[in-house]
Formats: C-alpha cells, structure tokens, sequence
C-alpha cells in the first residue's frame, strides 16, 4: 500500500477523489453554519436577558446529524444523489423530486476542493506537511464560501485555522516558530489599524473582525514574510473582481464586499507558491542582484 502511494498519479489522484468527497461536505458547512450559528447567538442572547429559552425544535439542521436535502423541499437525498459534481449534471442542476433548480455552487465547490487537494497533494507528496495542508485548505474553502454569502467570517473557522498555523510551526513544517508568531501577530494588528483609522476617518466599519483573525491565520503559515504579497494581491483582486460585480448587479460603491474570499485566495497562493512568484518578480525586475 506505501509503495503504491509513493506513485505520484496514485496519490494526487487519490487527493482528487478525496477533495471531491470533503467539497460535498464542505457545501454543507456553508450553508448551514450560519443559521446554526445565528440560532446559538440568539439562544445566549435570550439566556442572557433572562427570556424564555427558544423551543430547540426549531433550530436550524446541525452539520452531520440531519441527511442532506432539498432546501425548497425537504426531500431527502439518495446516496446516488451526492456523487459529487456527476449527480448535479445528471440530475441536470434540478432537484429530483420537485424539480427546483440546484444551485452552481455545489459543482463548484466540490470542483475546487478536489483540484486544490490534487494540487497539495502534488507539491508536498503524502504525508504530515500534505495532512496539515490539506486542512488548511478545505478550511478556507469553507471560510471564503461564508463570507461569500453571508459577509460572516465564523471564529470556529478561523481561530482554529490560526491555531493549526501556530503548532505546525512548533513542529517545523512550514516556517520557523518565530516568523509565525511574528506573522499571526502582525497580521492581526494591520488589519485592526487599518479598520480603526477608516472608523475614525468615515465614521464606517471598512471591514469584520473576522478578517484580521483570518490575516493573522494566514501569516501563521506563511510568516510575517508572505503578509506583504497577501494583502496586495488581495487587494488587487477584489478591487477588481468587486467592480465589475456592482457593475453587472447594478450596485453603488458603497455595497458591502466581503473581503475573505479574496484573502484566502491569496493566502493560499502564496502559501503554496509564494517563493516561485516572488523570485519570478525579482528576477523579471532585476532585483535578484
């Protein structure tokens, strides 16, 4: 079994498999942590005012527990109804039972985590650095999903993400303890004052919490190094990609954008590739003496 993992076909394509498999569950994590997460928030918050407690009967459907179904509907899913990406085109992107659209997003995420595992799978080989990796990324996956439709970046999410970055520094897999810490410090805290001298200029909240937790998970991985290049690319991107959204939807300026989708973006590029594209800068400029 070891010597047939050590083939690299075997293994990236096995990562595929698995990515396809852990894209359908993260669509799951998407779409019901929010509400489960509202639903818990106002709980406390009744517990809090001393209210009667809210009638858990009426709670949103946790992660695992309840079997997946059709959100218009109710049906339940047969198993042949989550083979990922092949069900949605053979069921041609309708729910089987009452014939409601399904929508992209599965396909997609499933698409995207699959290609992403193969492409860690392929750069670390298998093993402990390709484990942790692979939970780095199905975690911003699910992250840049939310934020994407709820402009919520959920602390379950990132501060466990920004922990994993810590201790796989500890253990040496990616960059030195120090540039870690230095990096989930400094990203933490740029973002902040970024957020608060916008308060203080506009009166506005520029950006979430939620954000600079992520930033300082991302500068656990990748060290204080790769903050630089995260954020500018980033910035780039959804400067970009966010125009022409609020052009297409007819939307002004001031439309809330979430930003996570576009930092996990980039803080996975430069995670996995960072050294190749800033050494091709510097050579393509002249800088690398």
């Amino acid at each position: 079994m070891d010597e047939l993992l050590a083939l690299p076909a075997v293994a990236v394509g096995g990562a595929l498999l698995l990515g396809l498999l852990v894209g359908s569950f993260l669509n799951v994590v998407i779409l019901r942590m929010p509400p489960r997460l509202m639903w818990g928030w106002q709980r406390d918050a009744r517990e809090v005012l001393e209210l009667p407690a809210a009638d858990a009967a009426g709670a949103p459907p946790d992660l695992v527990r309840k079997a997946s179904h059709c959100p218009a509907c109710g049906a339940a899913l047969r198993p042949w109804h989550n083979i990922p990406v092949l069900s949605w085109i053979v069921l041609r992107a309708r729910c089987h039972a009452c014939r409601t659209r399904i929508s992209i997003q599965y396909p997609l995420i499933e698409l995207l985590t699959g290609v992403l595992s193969a492409l860690v799978v392929w750069k670390f080989g298998v093993g402990v650095e390709a484990g942790v990796a692979l939970i780095f990324t199905w975690m911003l996956v699910a992250a840049a999903g939310i934020d994407f439709r709820t402009t919520l970046l959920p602390d379950e999410l990132t501060l466990p993400l920004l922990w994993l970055g810590l201790l796989a520094a500890v253990a040496g897999l990616f960059v030195p303890a120090g540039t870690a810490i230095i990096g989930a410090a400094v990203g933490y805290l740029s973002l902040w004052s970024v957020y608060q001298a916008f308060k203080l200029l506009t009166g506005k909240e520029g950006m979430g919490y939620g954000d600079f937790k992520l930033l300082a998970a991302l500068g656990a991985f990748c060290g204080w190094q790769g903050l630089l290049p995260i954020v500018l690319f980033s910035a780039l991107i959804g400067a970009i990609v966010g125009g022409i959204w609020l052009a297409m939807r007819g939307r002004d300026r001031a439309t809330p954008i979430p930003f996570g989708p576009f930092l996990a973006a980039a803080g996975w590029v430069q995670f996995m590739y960072g050294e190749i594209i800033v050494g091709g800068y510097l050579r393509l400029t002249g800088l690398d003496g």
